[in-house]
């Protein structure tokens, strides 16, 4: 794999490129292969936290695998801790966990993604790979590089249709009557539009503006962005670009 390389920065989020492809991306999930971890769910005692962190980390030290697994539950210094022993060993693209259940919970969200990547290299890749298209941008800008279409197929089982603002259920909201595999390439569809989106913001200066819109669509992306501005204000201006 060669080193993934920087571009451009608007906020922390990242224009880069790595083996000819433009991050930030959105991955197939079924390409992607990851060192063996131990997963647990996202609200379990520190003790088992510990022992998935220690597991997944034994694992990975004999894995060739490209990518690796960052746990560690609800506990922040176990996610730190994973990251970084991970990144030591060689892996430069690092999956973020319990993904559904952080978007949840907006305050760990913020928490957890910023303090990883204050910790981990710059050459570094940070995947999300279960994102809402709506989340996407702030992803983005708290320097996330990678998502995956994993969501796509799982919405269309339960008949949603994913818009880069909303998600409907389309037997209510009778937008498109699609089947299963129609529905599942209109929601591919979106994360494309939202990627490309992205891009073109970063490009041309204005991420922030579009992670401003975007939280005005839902009270969870509303609240992730008023605690990054109040407890990452140093982190968020020290990738700022200077007019």
């Amino acid at each position: 794999m060669k080193k993934f390389e920087i571009k451009l920065h608007d906020g922390p989020a990242r224009l880069g490129m790595i083996d000819g492809m433009e991050t930030p991306a959105i991955i197939d999930y079924k390409t992607i292969e990851f060192a063996q971890d131990q997963p647990t769910p996202y609200n379990v005692p520190i003790e088992i936290a510990r022992w998935s962190v220690k597991e997944t980390i034994k694992n990975a030290k004999s894995s060739k695998r490209e990518y690796a697994v960052i746990h560690g539950a609800k506990y922040l210094d176990l996610r730190v801790k994973c990251a970084m022993e991970l990144e030591s060993l060689g892996f430069k693209k690092l999956i973020i966990a319990n993904g559904d259940e952080l978007l949840t919970k907006p305050a760990d969200l913020v928490r957890l993604t910023v303090k990883i990547r204050e910790n981990i290299k710059p050459d570094t890749l940070l995947c999300f790979p279960y994102s809402e298209a709506s989340f996407i941008p702030i992803l983005v800008y708290m320097g996330v590089d990678l998502f995956t279409d994993a969501i796509c197929k799982f919405y269309s089982y339960l008949n949603i249709l994913m818009t880069p603002n909303h998600s409907y259920k389309i037997d209510k909201y009778k937008i498109y009557k699609l089947n299963e595999s129609e529905l599942s390439n209109y929601n591919k569809g979106t994360l494309d539009f939202v990627i490309r989106e992205v891009k073109e913001h970063i490009k041309m200066g204005t991420l922030r503006n579009l992670v401003e819109e975007k939280a005005a669509t839902s009270p969870a992306n509303m609240t992730a962005l008023r605690i990054l501005d109040d407890e990452f204000q140093e982190y968020l201006q020290r990738y700022t670009r200077l007019y």
